[in-house]
């Protein structure tokens, strides 16, 4: 028996007045906090190389460690989110990253930072594609674009503070001081979080019928049926693929744009933390324009995966466009603009990377979700560390190229990709049901 899934209605449900609202809000901080967490060691840098006296490659190998675990347990973190539930592992987690953090505030050399850079990797693995499996259960499916980019807008705007607070803590006290105050931050939130969020929505205090009414089925956010390994593979696989293309960049605007800016144009930290900055608040906009531009083609009667395909060929595209510039060496001003629009088109596409996993496989949208951002932890390996020894080698200009050519080939997967829906009906394993392929998952 095939379940028919509603088409998309015109205009997307509501979240004012809504416990989803709130847990949206709830979510946003967390995915601030992260980002600040994971990349305020960019900005710290040129502070801790000096004080340790790092070359860029032992730089980039520190700022890779992260990625190594991350990397790694992506789909592991998604099924423990899964079995456990997001409200316990998101506490957990938090708390363990707020600890990593701390650590890092206190290292005395290499090891010690590579070691905590770990243990944040470690932690946050889980992080992501626990609060996919959170949204599965609290967002309606006509919004999982919207949701998605406002979340990792919060991520993007989190990447844009990290540079100011940091070097006002630097200012104030040293670069450590910084660790220690976002460690703070996390573990707080962890606490918040436990006490407010119920994993099944219907034991929400004070949900009313409507809010109920406008969620997923019951089956989605109630059951856990066996991961469908083999065909998951398959749907996910190419996504997997793009996602890497758009990690690679990612990760360069994340670990070296502090120091292109600092060593390229001889910029003091007062001055290359607000480029950075600025540059980094291009990505706020971009996610959140790239989630609401898909929904809108399906609330209009769109395919629901043509939609996504063609905002990531759009981001990925423009992208490449906007950081040729780099590859030709370029003034301060067309520098922090190139980079700046490059990172808006950039984020386009991170809210229908995650959007993906929730419309393909709705049941298993934590597993879904860790598969998919796998290759966002690889590039979060390779990217540092090749781009280091790059910029060792040859400066600039060559690693700048080489973000092209792989963000030019994750747009021609991320065109030629076709996701299939995945659900599971009385224990039977449905691929692309008709009502889906309607909506074009």
């Amino acid at each position: 028996m095939t379940t028919a899934t509603p088409a998309a209605p015109s205009k997307g449900t509501p979240f004012r007045g809504r416990i989803r609202g709130k847990v949206l809000l709830l979510l946003c901080f967390m995915y601030a906090i992260s980002y600040i967490d994971r990349t305020n060691i960019s900005t710290a840098l040129p502070h801790i190389t000096e004080e340790f006296g790092f070359n860029e490659a032992t730089a980039g190998l520190i700022v890779s460690a992260f990625s190594l675990p991350y990397a790694l347990l992506q789909v592991f973190g998604g099924t423990i989110s899964e079995k456990f539930g997001p409200r316990k592992a998101l506490f957990v987690i938090t708390v363990v990253w707020g600890v990593a953090t701390l650590w890092t505030g206190l290292a005395v050399g290499f090891w010690t930072l590579f070691a905590a850079r770990l243990l944040l990797g470690l932690s946050e693995a889980a992080a992501f594609p626990s609060a996919t499996q959170a949204m599965s259960r609290w967002i309606p499916r006509d919004r999982n674009g919207f949701a998605q980019g406002v979340v990792h807008s919060a991520a993007r705007l989190g990447n844009a503070l990290a540079p100011l607070l940091v070097a006002y803590f630097i200012a104030l006290s040293g670069w450590r001081l910084a660790f220690f105050a976002t460690a703070a931050l996390s573990i707080v939130w962890g606490i918040v979080w436990f006490a407010f969020f119920r994993d099944r929505p219907e034991s929400a205090k004070g949900i009313t019928r409507a809010e109920l009414a406008e969620l997923p089925p019951v089956e989605t956010r109630a059951t856990r049926p066996p991961v469908p390994w083999r065909q998951m593979a398959k749907q996910i696989l190419p996504v997997t693929f793009v996602d890497f293309g758009y990690g690679w960049t990612l990760w360069v605007f994340l670990t070296w744009i502090p120091t292109f800016l600092s060593s390229t144009y001889d910029l003091e930290i007062s001055s290359f933390a607000w480029f950075t900055s600025g540059v980094l608040l291009a990505g706020v906009v971009g996610d959140t324009v790239g989630g609401m531009l898909s929904d809108r083609i399906i609330h209009r009667g769109g395919d629901t995966r043509h939609a996504r395909r063609l905002v990531l060929v759009v981001g990925l595209g423009g992208s490449l466009l906007c950081l040729l510039p780099l590859v030709f060496g370029q003034g301060l001003a067309v520098a922090t603009v190139s980079l700046a629009l490059s990172f808006f088109f950039l984020e386009l596409c991170n809210a229908n990377l995650w959007a993906i996993p929730m419309d393909v496989a709705p049941q298993w949208s934590g597993t879904a979700s860790g598969f998919m951002n796998t290759g966002f932890g690889i590039a979060g390996v390779v990217s540092p560390i090749v781009f280091g020894v790059l910029i060792d080698a040859s400066g600039w200009q060559l690693p700048f190229a080489l973000s092209c050519v792989l963000l030019g080939a994750a747009a021609v997967v991320a065109w030629i990709m076709k996701p299939q829906r995945l659900t599971s009906t009385d224990g039977r394993l449905e691929v692309g049901t008709p009502a889906a392929e309607r909506t074009g998952v």
